[in-house]
């Protein structure tokens, strides 16, 4: 009689599984707690206890690690020596392994104390899946209930599971216990209180949600995937409400616009294309806002991203249907706004989940052989120091702060020009710092947007005068930048020539 070993606290589908793998021939041993479940079922087990002849153990700690188990799971079938080991010592083999582990991640995520979320660390369990996944040309080993139709539909066709399968099953299951252990490495990072930044082997786990059409290009394949335990401001966990399938490039934009917009505490609108804010206005209300943050450059808005930083209104959402848009972002939508947006079908409806919470999570970059890990650029600024000889109004200093959240989020080199908390000019992602500056200019000029008293900012130092020059010709008033050229001083004596006012903020924004 063939022999599967069952032990699994996801019970769904388990029922089944075991009945079906009973009426193929197998004998299921079970621990104690699927065991009972199985047999209140009416299926006949032998637990684990019987077969080892040693009691479960502190409390359960203790119950699968035995050689009359491991021995079962491992033996090599086509090895005499292994064989005459298994009678030697009357373990009889496991063929088939059904195990999915203590519910370690649902035990943190309802907010258990440290003690509960110590006991829900597997031990036994993926000891098994890997003993198992190991001695996968003689074991199948299922860790998914997914996967338990296709399992006996080979025993029924074939009288026993295909290579083929067994090697994708164990693949599975050493990616399960892969992610499991990644998921117990970083929770007790925090609840050690260690909070390790940048430990020496560093492991992010991930869970695929959904794999998308395509990446950037049509040609590149692409699949999201959602860090299991990461309870802050979520892009990845974002719920679709109506349109088409969101794409790699959508979920990039929804990215950027998101986390602009989150700089503002006033209502806000921010409209991207290409991950670059192409419009950005702030004021009392979301319709205002985004009849200002088009203006700034409606050319490039035209299949956009919009982005919100409160629940969006109904006459806010008729005047989004006026344009043609890729998609729309807020925290949430009044039923209008909803009704209003399903006249455009096509149009995708993106609801933030967790848009109050904080931005968690380190930030990644693909390098050829490894990844770049950094800390997010959470911070604004270091000081504001004014160091020119006319000090920014109160209203130019507002707008200075309103520019300087703007260019954050614009690929270096980067200047934003603005005037009454919405963007004038925004000029992207040049080889030099003048020629961003010669970009945003001529948008304002395109869109007749005023230039004459308006304020600029820059994510990164002047290297030279020209830029200052240049703005002066144009009426710019005030200029925010960090400061730290070696020429800070012939930059701030071309704001004292023109009566520009300046600070430094002493922190850079690179965004490259």
């Amino acid at each position: 009689m063939k022999r599967a070993l069952i032990s699994v606290s996801d019970k769904t589908g388990i029922v089944e599984f075991a009945k079906e793998l009973v009426n193929l021939g197998y004998q299921i041993v079970s621990s104690s707690g699927t065991a009972k479940h199985l047999k209140e079922n009416g299926i006949e087990v032998l637990e684990v206890s019987q077969v080892t002849g040693f009691p479960e153990i502190l409390d359960g700690r203790v119950k699968t690690l035995h050689p009359k188990i491991h021995g079962g799971i491992l033996a090599i079938r086509d090895n005499p020596q292994h064989l005459k080991q298994l009678n030697e010592n009357d373990i009889t083999p496991i063929d088939i392994v059904a195990i999915n582990l203590y519910p370690f991640e649902e035990t943190v995520k309802k907010g258990a104390d440290l003690d509960e979320i110590i006991e829900n660390i597997d031990i036994g369990g993926p000891a098994m899946v890997r003993a198992a996944a190991k001695n996968y040309k003689f074991v199948t080993i299922i860790t998914d209930p997914n996967d338990y139709e296709t399992v006996i539909k080979e025993l029924k066709e074939n009288g026993d599971v295909s290579i083929d399968t067994r090697k994708l099953l164990s693949l599975k299951a050493f990616r399960h216990t892969a992610l499991y252990d990644s998921i117990i490495a970083t929770v007790l990072n925090e609840k050690f209180g260690i909070n390790e930044d940048f430990p020496k082997e560093l492991t992010i786990p991930m869970r695929k949600k959904t794999n998308l059409r395509y990446g950037e290009n049509p040609h590149q394949k692409a699949s999201l995937y959602v860090n299991p335990i990461e309870e802050g401001l979520s892009v990845a966990d974002s719920e679709i409400l109506q349109g088409k399938e969101m794409s790699y490039n959508n979920y990039l934009d929804v990215e950027a616009s998101l986390l602009l917009v989150k700089e503002f505490e006033n209502p806000a609108c921010v409209i991207v294309k290409h991950n670059n804010p192409c419009g950005v206005a702030e004021r009392d209300n979301l319709y205002e806002a985004y009849q200002l943050a088009l203006q700034t450059d409606p050319k490039s808005a035209f299949g956009g991203i919009v982005a919100f930083n409160r629940q969006l209104d109904g006459k806010t959402a008729k005047a989004l249907t006026e344009l043609f848009l890729e998609v729309v972002v807020a925290p949430s939508f009044s039923e209008e706004a909803l009704d209003i947006l399903k006249t455009k079908k096509n149009l995708r409806v993106v609801k933030i989940k967790n848009f109050d919470k904080e931005i968690v999570g380190k930030d990644l970059k693909r390098l050829t052989g490894g990844y770049l890990v950094q800390d997010r650029d959470k911070g604004l600024y270091e000081t504001l120091e004014v160091v020119t000889e006319r000090k920014p109004t109160e209203k130019e200093l507002e707008d200075l702060i309103f520019a300087l959240k703007v260019v954050k989020h614009v690929k270096s080199n980067a200047v934003v020009i603005a005037k009454d908390r919405r963007s004038v000019g925004i000029g992207v992602g040049q080889t030099s710092r003048v020629d961003s500056l010669e970009t945003a200019v001529k948008k304002a000029q395109e869109f007749s947007l005023p230039l004459e008293g308006s304020v600029l900012a820059s994510e990164a130092f002047f290297p030279f005068r020209d830029s200052i020059d240049f703005a002066a010709k144009y009426g710019i008033k005030a200029v925010i930048q960090p400061g730290g050229s070696i020429r800070d001083g012939e930059v701030i004596q071309a704001c004292n020539e023109h009566g520009i006012a300046m600070i430094f903020t002493k922190m850079r924004h690179f965004k490259h």
